[in-house]
Order: structure tokens, then sequence, then C-alpha cells
């Protein structure tokens, strides 16, 4: 029995996790890499196990950096089941589909540049046709659910309060009469976040494989997330300015909504034309409309009770086709446009900021968390000069950092997560899915507070489950 790691060690990145048991490998999600593009290229395109010898898979949740390598998974010969739960499956229907769209268009961007300087075309790392057939393998499954997975595995999901659908996995394992009890945490949630409940205290297992995105950092409190919105809102309306929000279309862009809905409800904000420029963030949202079995109190009390769109109201337009994305560039006065994809890699956002990053009126409103080597970690250390396309612009425009929105654990929700399971117990943690210094501070934290045992994984590097 052993727990090998393949990738989201020292980066928050994609995330893939095997475990060995009974002869069989099941892959704990399988996500795309994000950074510097021609590494991400090789590590995306390049599986670093073989495909058919992955007997299962468990996906946590649907942003794709836990599920966006699925049909490169599937086209290079993966077979088995993907289990995950109802709205996971909903939401990857979209999410995949997308992540081969904009790898096709992007493709069919840099090929026109490519043939213009005499250079050989790119590929996309996998297609509609490849995302569509890996929807095939999924196996859907309630939380609080048990089911095997072979003979010797079973599986329960329980509520992370990440994302909708998002989910910790607790295996149970057996072989040769020993068993054990492994945890993934997934991305583990904030209380009292909106639209969502929070996530579930598992207290009971050997073992915890435990995110650290935000491992060594503290969020503002999410209570003042409206008037920090309202404020920045304000304050770009008085300088004639735009507000372009680079927003993860799953979770964070309808949080996003959900607040701005409130704001006009409450009249504390003017009234600008507000813009959901992506075809994912529209169809993501329709998949939240048909899963309120996922929503908390809260979100029941304000909106379903009485009846009401959390996610529409008058002066919000979401939009689908491309002609009217490039309409939004000649839009006179401020607007809000808030457009995937969230850490500015790809997609229509890239399109927005290169329009509007050089005029010192519009403001970038970050509002999730951005990877190391991304286009958005760059504009967030407020590089004076961010190439886009290929192409250097002078960033000029004020850039706001709201970590009021994050849907992450901060180091104080992960510690106390951790002191609230059965110490006894717990043999071993590994500490995954952070940035270096993040993950680093998770581990010197937890030791701290009396876990010798927490440690970063070597990537590729195999642990026995004693």
């Amino acid at each position: 029995m052993e727990l090998q790691f393949m990738g989201a060690v020292r980066t928050v990145t994609g995330s893939m996790h095997l475990l060995h048991a009974n002869g069989e490998k099941l892959l704990v999600d399988c996500g795309l890499y994000q950074g510097h593009r021609k590494e991400a290229e090789k590590k995306n395109r390049h599986l670093p196990f073989p495909a058919d010898s992955v007997v299962n898979m468990i996906l946590t949740h649907a942003h794709i950096d836990h599920s966006g390598n699925i049909p490169n998974l599937v086209k290079s010969g993966f077979e088995g089941n993907i289990f995950t739960t109802f709205a996971t499956r909903d939401l990857c229907a979209v999410m995949l589909r997308d992540s081969a769209h904009i790898q096709e268009k992007d493709a069919e961007y840099v090929n026109k540049k490519h043939k213009n300087k005499g250079l050989p075309p790119v590929e996309p790392i996998y297609t509609m046709e490849d995302a569509r057939k890996s929807l095939e393998f999924f196996a859907a499954w309630g939380y609080n659910r048990e089911f095997l997975v072979n003979s010797a595995i079973k599986v329960r999901f329980v509520d992370a309060g990440h994302i909708l659908g998002s989910a910790q996995v607790i295996v149970d394992v057996e072989e040769n009469g020993k068993r054990r009890r492994i945890l993934f945490s997934g991305d583990l949630g904030r209380k009292k976040l909106p639209i969502l409940r929070d996530p579930v205290q598992v207290t009971e297992a050997d073992y915890l494989v435990i995110e650290s995105t935000y491992g060594g950092r503290y969020h503002d409190p999410i209570t003042n997330v409206r008037d920090q919105l309202a404020k920045v809102i304000n304050r770009t309306y008085g300088r004639g300015g735009k507000i372009i929000v680079p927003s993860f279309s799953v979770g964070r862009t309808q949080e996003l909504v959900y607040e701005l809905h409130l704001l006009i409800n409450e009249k504390r904000i003017p009234n600008i034309p507000i813009y959901v420029d992506s075809p994912l963030s529209v169809n993501a949202t329709e998949v939240f409309r048909l899963h309120p079995e996922c929503y908390d109190e809260e979100m029941k009390e304000e909106f379903l009770q009485k009846h009401e769109d959390p996610f529409g109201f008058s002066r919000l337009r979401y939009i689908r086709d491309v002609e009217e994305s490039k309409k939004l560039n000649e839009c006179q006065g401020t607007c809000m446009i808030i457009s995937a994809s969230g850490m500015c890699e790809a997609g229509r956002i890239l399109h927005h900021l290169k329009n509007n990053i050089t005029d010192p009126k519009n403001t970038v409103l970050v509002v999730g968390y951005m990877a190391e080597n991304t286009l958005g970690r760059r504009l967030v250390e407020r590089e004076p000069v961010v190439k886009i396309f290929g192409e250097e612009y002078p960033l000029r425009s004020e850039v706001v950092i709201m970590n009021s929105f994050s849907a992450h654990a901060d180091r104080n929700g992960l510690l106390n997560y951790v002191k609230n399971m059965n110490k006894n117990r717990l043999k071993h943690i590994f500490v995954v899915h952070g940035d270096s210094d993040q993950s680093e501070a998770l581990v010197d934290g937890l030791r701290k507070i009396g876990y010798p045992n927490a440690t970063i994984p070597v990537l590729g590097e195999k642990y026995p489950l004693e």
C-alpha cells in the first residue's frame, strides 16, 4: 500500500496522486499544470505514468487544475471509471469541452503568428471530441454515500465547501488484512462563504493529504467583501474607467454575481452595465441553478424562498457570442467585465486585458489565486510591462487584490481543520497543492501544534502506508 504524488507538489496546479493497493492504481485528480508556457506544454501533453496502468480514478472537484487533463488521460488509454459527485460531473461536462475549445482557438491564433514568422504549427493537447469522449467514463455519487471502487477499496465523498460539488475523499483500503484510511482534502473551502455549505469536518483518518494554497496567509474577513467591492466600483466609476475582472468561471464568478446582486438591491453602487463574458461562466451558472441541494441556508432564505434568481438581475448580461465579446471594447464609460480564465492564461480575458491595462482610468480586480509564472501573478506583482500573446503592454491601470473572495481555507482554517482530527490515529500528513513557501509554512505550523510527521512529498516518490 503506497501513495505516489505525480503533481501539485510545491506548486498549486496539476493535481495528480496515485494510490497503489492490491496490485492496482487508483488516481486521485488529473489536473492541468499552469505556469511557464513551455513547461506547462511538456507536463500536460506527456502524463507522468502510463494511462492504461490506472484502473480507476477519483475526482475531487471540477476546477481545471484538478480535472483538466482527464481528456488526455482517456485519449492516452485509460479505460476505468471516474468517480465524482453529481454536480462535479455536470460542471465537467461544460468545463472540459471549454478547455478543449480554448486550446483549439489559442492554437489557431498562435499558428497565424507562426505562419507569418515561418515557424512550425502547434496542436492542442486535446480536442473537443477528446473532451466529449472522456465524459462517457464518469460515474457520479452523492455526498455521504459509501461505494466500492473494487473489492478492497471503499470511498465516501463529504462536502469540501470549495466550489459546487467539491468533495473531500475518504478512502478505506484493505490489503493483506491491513486496513488504512486515507483522507484527501481536495481544495478545502472557507466557512460562511456565500451560496455553498461549509466544509465538513472529518475527524478519523490514518493518513491526510491536505492542500496548502494559503498555508502561510490569512484572508480578510468574508464580512468585508461587499464593502471592499463597493469601494472599488465607486472609485473606478468616479474616474470614468472600466473594471476588468479575471475570474474562475466556476465558483468565483457566481459568488461575485451574487454579491453584485445584493449591492444593487441595497443601492450601494451605480447602475453600471455588468457583463459576464465567458461561455463557460454562462454554462456553469446554469449548472449552479440545477443543484440547489448544495446551497447553504442563507442562499435559500435570500433568494430561493422569494423565487428570485440569485444569478440574474437587470444590469447583468451574459455574453456567449464572440462578436458581442469584441464589441465590449467599444464600451464608453464605466462598466464591469468579468471574464475567464481566472489566472489569465487563456481565453477572452487576455483580449480584455490587452485592450484595457494601458489606461490608468481602468481597474484590474483580482478576486482569485494567481499561481507562480502566470500572467495573473505578474499583474498581482504589478510588473511594469507584461506580455500578452507575445506582445508587450505597459501596466498602467490600477490593480486591486481582494483575497476576501478566496474559496480556499487560509492558514488558520487549515490548522484548525487538522486540530479537530483524532491526533492519536493520524500517522502522517502530506502537504501538497501550494507554492513552496506556502507548503513550508503550513508544515511548520503543523509541527508547532504537535504533528512532527507533516511533510512535503517529493514529486514522483512512493510513500509506504504502514
